[in-house]
């Protein structure tokens, strides 16, 4: 149960940065993810297999350590949403680009998840992670549903705070940075998904014209009908040689600077998530100086207490958030720089690759004249 795993451990006994979602297996409408982490003592590997319930079950022992001292003031890392085999518009939609390529992407960014907890000082403690990480039984079925219901409930009812003016000029102007960045992070992950979705489409369209090509070719002994079936033939290959590279550019779209968006993006939610939670605390430490305030002295000391109670709660969340912040500031840059070079490098590859092919086959087509 929930209690059993909140004991802090001083370390993972693994490596977080070299944690791995190695394979992706689907049984019926299951996936099943297998996590390799090398063992810190350099000894041998844990491998372990997990569903999306027990990544479900380790963020929620993570949002519930009520007993660390500013934990409402972590930018959790955001778990992707639950993946479904067959995929209608709206849940691609929800994916974008963790949805494509055989949930290759999807691997990617539980592993980005794993590492990111991994290296989280306040997150790696929690015993929960060690456990997700090497014990061989999925701990995913002794989830606590109703808490996860619970909060769902409670933020419903919190969201008119959201707009609350702060006290604060630098949690103000972060919030208010955050909202433009969280829509502008959301609209360049949509946009650059419908470039590659329009890139796969125009493989397939490559596809399928070199396919048809071969259907022209007229048998006999003709010398005509025997130049124009070998120009088809070469055209077909020409068209096979941009299916291939288009589907490559695609690739290398999803694996570099569409993760990237995708996990800024997510990001961005999350610290809007901490954002609110904090903002919320706020309303609630306002409410407590009121009521204190207005006390009759029977109920004064009590208010009193409830009061300072919630000052000391907030000032460790607000020191938190702002470690958080300028955490998050400086892991954000260095991500999308990555993806961004990551992304340059890639197709400056394929770029030449095709240039290469390409010129083979403008040699094949004038020797032909």
């Amino acid at each position: 149960m929930m209690e059993e795993v909140k004991e802090v451990t001083p370390t993972l006994s693994v490596q977080g940065h070299n944690i791995k979602v190695a394979e992706v297996l689907r049984d019926g409408d299951t996936l099943t993810f297998l996590i390799i982490s090398q063992k810190l003592s350099g000894t041998g590997e844990y491998h372990v297999d997990r569903t999306y319930d027990d990544f479900e079950w380790l963020q929620q022992h993570l949002f519930s350590q009520e007993d660390v001292p500013g934990i409402q003031g972590v930018i959790f890392p955001p778990l992707p949403v639950k993946p479904q085999v067959n995929t209608s518009a709206k849940v691609m939609k929800q994916l974008g680009f963790l949805g494509l390529g055989e949930w290759q992407p999807y691997c990617k960014a539980l592993e980005t998840f794993l590492r990111q907890i991994a290296a989280h000082s306040i997150l790696n403690k929690n015993k929960a992670v060690e456990i997700f990480l090497t014990s061989s039984d999925p701990p995913g079925r002794q989830r606590v549903r109703k808490n996860i219901f619970n909060r769902l409930s409670q933020a419903v009812e919190e969201m008119r705070k959201e707009g609350h003016k702060d006290v604060d000029e630098f949690f103000q102007t972060e919030r208010d940075h955050n909202l433009v960045l969280t829509g502008c992070a959301k609209s360049a992950a949509e946009r650059f998904l419908d470039v590659v979705l329009t890139e796969q489409k125009i493989a397939v369209a490559c596809g399928h014209f070199s396919a048809a090509l071969h259907l022209c070719m007229e048998p006999g002994e003709d010398p005509d009908k025997q130049a124009f079936s070998k120009a088809c033939v070469k055209l077909s290959e020409v068209f096979d040689s941009m299916r291939k590279n288009m589907t490559s550019v695609a690739e290398n779209n999803v694996n570099t600077l569409g993760l990237g968006l995708d996990l800024e993006s997510r990001y961005q939610e999350a610290e809007k998530e901490m954002l609110f939670r904090r903002t919320c605390k706020l309303v609630e430490l306002e409410s407590a100086r009121r009521n204190a305030e207005r006390a009759k002295p029977v109920k004064k000391a009590a208010m009193e207490e409830v009061k300072r109670a919630t000052e000391t709660e907030f000032d460790h969340i607000c020191g938190v958030a702002k470690q958080e912040i300028a955490r998050f500031q400086g892991a954000r840059v260095e991500m999308l720089q990555q993806a961004l070079v990551q992304w340059c490098e890639k197709q400056l590859l394929t770029a030449k690759d095709n240039a290469d092919q390409f010129n083979q086959h403008l040699q094949a087509l004038r020797g032909m004249a």
